[in-house]
């Protein structure tokens, strides 16, 4: 009997062993081949809750009403075809037939036909030499000449001009260009630039910006709500024959939309000593990554830094299960009506009194809704501790006190998405440039990434904001970095 009874505990082992197998490869399955997207489908949704497995069908139709297909008609057709924006200048070029130039005298102009196109001019090199001329008086010539001083700027240290200097740290951080690609085109324009000298370039442009990072790192933390996140980059090991991982760090503050990025050759809670303010107190959105658990109890007296969580990382745990558990999708579409009140109140404009209102009114039951029934499975140990479900039961359990703090406090966003986007443009970097260089270099990197990203969302010119900040920074002082923030810059010019 005690064999029997031994055999049967080992089968059981085994079985529920296998169980947890099935489920993760499931989920493996969909992460690999699945839809990338986790927008939900409602009917398919409650197909599943319903109790209806012939849920490809409901797939298949979907499909069908997916964005990338032809157009149903010509007039759709015509519709997607690109425009050509109006603000741009206009060049005319006059084309007469032949017999009228052969005798243009037995002809008469009674009309024209346009047709207009898109032209492109390739980008040049000029070579630009400044003269300063020197002068003495006439009547008296014994005296030292004078001559115009040289504007101070960093085309002193090298020979490029601060238009070049823009445009290669455009290529690079912007349009995730490596620098042996534009060694390259520098070279179709007739210029021999080594890919040394554009990473030396990069080395003293970011330097020089060192106030100027520092300001940005403190507007971005004064508002007392910032969201945080991390991305691994990979960075040359000199000695070690091999790359090593180091991570961007993002602060977003999505009260004033400034954005401030940070490298480390680490992912460790010490990281964030950095990249926190000391005196700072306030909310910090961020995943369920446990360093920043431990950055706060760390700092200081209890209450100065609060950690409000991200509904997306929670809703994400459960969307990986929804095809095969009833419960998960249940709770997806829980989320969904969160996120519903959060799309009107995006679609209003609601300030953050008015957000506040509506999901005490509006969200908060259906959060305590949520949570009354993980309270219920959890006690009846529906799921595997284990398995996908039970993984994501443990993350929202955990979280709930970050979870809910967006139901307190109108200033707080339901997720960190803002961050996310914001990191998300260096994925296409890696794989273009596949390492940022050394360690040094990713402190190069993070510089031109806070430059660039805050010139887009003050909706400034890139080529032009980094042309004219070249050009300025050496002759400005401290208290003057306010002034050519991108944000500054912006409101400068809308002002003129």
């Amino acid at each position: 009997m005690e064999e029997l009874r031994r055999k049967g505990e080992e089968l059981a082992a085994v079985r529920l062993e296998n169980k947890l197998l099935r489920l993760k490869l499931d989920a493996l399955s969909r992460r690999m081949f699945g839809k990338s997207s986790e927008k939900l489908d409602a009917e398919q949704m409650q197909l599943l809750l319903d109790g209806i497995e012939e849920l490809t069908l409901a797939e298949e139709s979907a499909q069908q009403a997916r964005p990338g297909k032809e157009p149903a008609t010509a007039e759709a057709a015509r519709e997607r075809k690109p425009r050509i924006p109006e603000h741009l200048p206009v060049k005319e070029v006059f084309i007469d037939p032949e017999e009228v130039k052969a005798c243009p005298e037995e002809w008469v102009h009674i009309g024209q036909e346009v047709t207009e196109q898109l032209e492109y001019t390739p980008a040049s090199f000029e070579r630009l030499r400044i003269i300063r001329r020197k002068y003495v008086r006439k009547d008296q010539r014994h005296l030292p000449p004078v001559v115009a001083p040289l504007q101070p700027c960093l085309q002193e240290r090298c020979l490029a001009a601060p238009s070049l200097l823009a445009h290669s740290m455009v290529s690079r951080y912007r349009d995730h260009l490596p620098w042996h690609r534009l060694e390259g085109i520098y070279a179709g324009l007739g210029v021999e630039i080594s890919r040394q000298t554009l990473a030396n370039w990069s080395a003293m442009t970011a330097e020089a910006c060192g106030l100027l990072m520092r300001e940005i790192h403190q507007s971005v933390f004064a508002s007392g709500y910032v969201q945080l996140d991390e991305t691994p980059i990979e960075y040359l090991s000199p000695g070690h024959g091999q790359t090593k991982t180091g991570y961007l760090w993002v602060a977003h503050s999505p009260l004033t939309q400034e954005t401030y990025f940070q490298w480390h050759t680490g992912r460790a809670a010490l990281c964030l000593e950095s990249l926190v303010p000391a005196r700072f107190e306030g909310i910090i959105q961020c995943d369920g990554y446990a360093a920043y658990g431990s950055f706060a109890q760390s700092r200081g007296r209890a209450g100065t830094i609060r950690l409000a969580g991200c509904w997306a990382h929670a809703r994400r745990k459960f969307f990986e299960t929804a095809t095969y558990c009833q419960d998960a999708a249940w709770v997806l579409l829980q989320i969904q009506e969160i996120y519903a009140v959060e799309e009107e109140l995006r679609q209003a404009r609601a300030g953050p009194e008015q957000r506040q209102a509506a999901r005490a009114a509006r969200s908060r039951p259906v959060v305590g809704h949520i949570y009354a029934k993980l309270e219920q499975w959890q006690q009846q140990r529906k799921h595997l501790p284990k398995s996908p479900t039970g993984v994501a039961l443990r993350y929202a359990f955990n979280q709930r006190a970050g979870l809910e703090v967006f139901l307190e406090d109108g200033r707080v966003e339901i997720d960190s998405n803002l961050v996310e986007n914001t990191i998300r443009p260096s994925a296409v970097g890696k794989k273009n440039w596949l390492f940022v260089g050394d360690a040094q270099a990713g402190d190069r990197a993070a510089a031109h990434y806070t430059l660039l990203d805050n010139a887009r969302r003050a909706g400034a010119d890139a080529y032009e904001y980094l042309k004219d900040l070249f050009m300025r920074l050496p002759s400005m002082t401290n208290q003057q970095m306010k002034e050519i923030t991108p944000r500054a810059w912006m409101a400068l010019r809308a002002d003129q």
